[in-house]
């Protein structure tokens, strides 16, 4: 169930500079890895190949890429906001991404969202937040991105 719930654009509008909550925490597994490499065609052996990124790599191990992490916050946020009264919502954009430190393949991350903004735009509002992607027990973040949705009445 999702940290905060709301109600159309007033109820989005009331919510900015509010933390909204916390995505469940998810595991990222060496098949989410090799998908997303077979995917995308990045196969990094940091990424893929789990003995030579132990014995050569920077981490200790194979690691997420960061897309990957990236491409997880559309499942994240809505476990950190649901919001009703819209016909549909989409994905449309990035404003800026970054990724301060690594995904151990095996470790467990979740999500946080701090809304900054909710703007009309025609047809509706686009929302922008911050999402921030925390490796379970890691001192830094693993992503910060400003990423922007848009929902349309």
């Amino acid at each position: 169930m999702a940290a905060t719930t709301v109600d159309g654009v007033l109820g989005v509008q009331a919510l900015v500079g509010e933390h909204l909550g916390f995505s469940d925490w998810t595991t990222i597994t060496g098949e989410q890895v090799d998908a997303f490499a077979a995917a995308t065609g990045d196969r990094g052996w940091v990424h893929v190949d789990p003995e030579r990124a132990r014995a050569d790599g920077p981490f200790g191990g194979p690691v997420a890429h960061g897309y990957l992490t990236l491409s997880l916050i559309p499942s994240l946020v809505p476990q950190i906001l649901r919001v009703s009264g819209f016909q549909m919502g989409v994905n449309y954009g990035t404003d800026r991404v970054r990724f301060p430190s690594p995904v151990p393949v095996g470790s467990r991350l979740r999500a946080s969202a701090v809304l900054d903004e909710a703007r009309l735009v025609e047809g509706g509002v686009q929302l922008q937040l911050t999402v921030t992607l925390e490796v379970e027990g890691a001192e830094r973040p693993c992503c910060v991105a400003t990423v922007l949705v848009r929902r349309y009445l």
